[in-house]
């Protein structure tokens, strides 16, 4: 009889070991889903030929806790216009900047100089703005700029610092196409 009731208290302290095993598992992953990373599928072709439709990045939740983001910095955040939703794009004006998109080309602060850009998908076409991105706020595109639903077009132009959730570092997903994001 003792050896049966020494049987049944091993197993129920295997089992709560395992109970707490998972319990344990989940807060960590919720920890580090909540605190240090961002994870985020990319819904259209917006940055394409950088990600792809259907890819999954991770995010850097801490990158700018100590720094501020910077021009051309590929960044998670809060759709301004709808904050349920979570859009990525590229920083191209800086908080005080005046942007402005004549025949395709970026000037900033009324350079004579087109801004030097990163690689599109194709040559963007349009003229915009000017657009004077208030403090605390950026001005982001798409890489795919011909086919980018961002700062151009949005009714709140401008991603707040508080809206940003993450810088985006590597994508993870097709697991052929892992790489760190530039």
């Amino acid at each position: 009889m003792k050896n049966l009731m020494n049987k049944k208290s091993s197993r129920f302290t295997e089992l709560l070991q395992w109970i707490f095993a998972l319990v344990l598992a989940v807060a960590a992953a919720l920890l580090v889903d909540n605190f240090l990373i961002v994870n985020a599928q990319i819904p259209s072709s917006s940055m394409e030929n950088t990600v792809m439709t259907g890819d999954r990045i991770i995010g850097n939740r801490l990158a700018y806790l100590s720094d501020d983001p910077q021009r051309f910095d590929i960044i998670i955040f809060r759709y301004p216009d709808d904050e349920s939703q979570l859009f990525i794009k590229r920083i191209i004006g800086l908080p005080g900047e005046t942007v402005e998109i004549i025949d395709g080309k970026i000037y900033i602060d009324g350079s004579s100089q087109p801004l030097q850009d990163v690689n599109t998908k194709e040559t963007p076409l349009g003229s915009f703005g000017p657009f004077k991105v208030p403090e605390n706020c950026y001005f982001v595109m798409g890489d795919n700029r011909n086919n980018s639903l961002d700062s151009r077009y949005w009714k709140n132009t401008y991603v707040r610092r508080d809206e940003i959730l993450g810088k985006a570092i590597f994508r993870y997903w097709p697991l052929d196409t892992i790489r760190l994001l530039r």
